[in-house]
């Protein structure tokens, strides 16, 4: 079934007793797993609405991968660790712990053949695994300032970071060398009252094609403290290693550009959240304002697509996911 974007609504609300900041389905689809403020994370049965409690992280968890075959599951917590879990069993429990970053696990992401996991955080480093064992391949230094996200090219032998002043470094993956390094204005901003920079790239992902890297953030910030500016989906030139256009919002809503997602029928997809609530933006390549909004009614940090291009998940501060459909409501 293709997507419709115009159609999109909520069709399924699965509750939790804590804020929610981040959420994945899948390979399957049978799934969707999310991080929770109270430090646990959660798997929802979507057929059943099922819910079981993955308990292991002491902080909070914003990073979810999978190996090919979606059996097992990498959290990156705000502890540090990475944690492999068994993602389908009744009740899962940790197979395997690295202590990975010293302090927050900001990303993870796997390569397109399944067979590294990439991650980043707070101590400046991105580093490299077997995804199969966790054993470490090599780090990759560089970064001046905390990394806040990792992409693989779709060709998996090219890798993308992005720190909090929207530094941006390209590494091969086969030797862990420095490419380039190029730097997105729009997507990190220093604030002079409080002395403080705000912003990088809070998603992060390639095209279909690999010929554009995707980020979302904040962008025009008038007070960091306040985190109070515009969300932005940025797309940048991968072979230029420059902006090419900068979506926002028509209505300049106040807000982050949190979860994004490039749909592979040739769209940006990304979850709005702040004081302005919680909304799902959508955005073709054409232009720079979205051409749709969504309004989910609450907080958002997160964004997920499902393996049938269809459903969409985000994590709320209510304590919900929310399941949308981008289809005409059942009649």
């Amino acid at each position: 079934m293709p997507a419709d974007p115009l159609q999109t609504h909520v069709v399924t609300q699965l509750k939790h007793d804590a804020p929610l900041i981040a959420c994945r389905f899948d390979p399957s689809g049978r799934y969707i797993f999310a991080g929770s403020q109270d430090n646990s994370v959660l798997r929802w049965e979507l057929a059943t609405s099922t819910k079981t409690v993955l308990a292991a992280h002491d902080s909070w968890v914003r990073s979810f991968a999978f190996s090919k075959s979606g059996d097992v599951l990498i959290t990156g917590g705000y502890d540090g660790r990475l944690i492999w879990w068994s993602a389908t069993a009744e009740q899962p429990v940790p197979i395997k712990t690295v202590e990975a970053h010293a302090g927050w696990v900001r990303a993870v992401a796997v390569s397109p053949d399944g067979q590294l996991l990439v991650s980043c955080g707070n101590d400046k480093k991105v580093r490299l695994w077997q995804l199969a064992d966790g054993a470490p391949v090599r780090e990759l230094a560089g970064h001046a300032r905390d990394v806040y996200h990792v992409a693989f090219h779709p060709d998996g032998q090219q890798l993308v970071s992005g720190d909090l002043v929207a530094q941006f470094l390209h590494w091969n993956v086969s030797t862990g060398e420095k490419v380039r390094e190029f730097k997105i204005e729009s997507l990190s901003k220093f604030d002079g009252g409080f002395l403080a920079d705000y912003g990088g790239p809070h998603g992060l992902t390639f095209n279909s094609d690999g010929t554009r890297l995707v980020a979302s953030g904040i962008t025009n910030v008038s007070n960091a403290f306040a985190g109070i500016g515009n969300p932005i989906v940025s797309e940048i030139n991968w072979t230029e290693g420059k902006e090419a256009i900068a979506h926002l919002t028509k209505a300049n809503m106040n807000g982050v550009a949190w979860g994004l997602v490039w749909h592979p029928e040739g769209f940006a997809i990304s979850a709005l959240g702040g004081h302005a609530g919680g909304k799902l933006g959508f955005w073709k390549s054409d232009s720079k304002d979205e051409f749709h909004l969504v309004d989910l009614g609450n907080s958002v940090r997160d964004l997920a697509l499902h393996p049938d291009g269809v459903q969409l998940a985000t994590p709320h501060h209510d304590g919900s996911c929310r399941i949308s459909r981008m289809a005409p409501k059942a009649a």
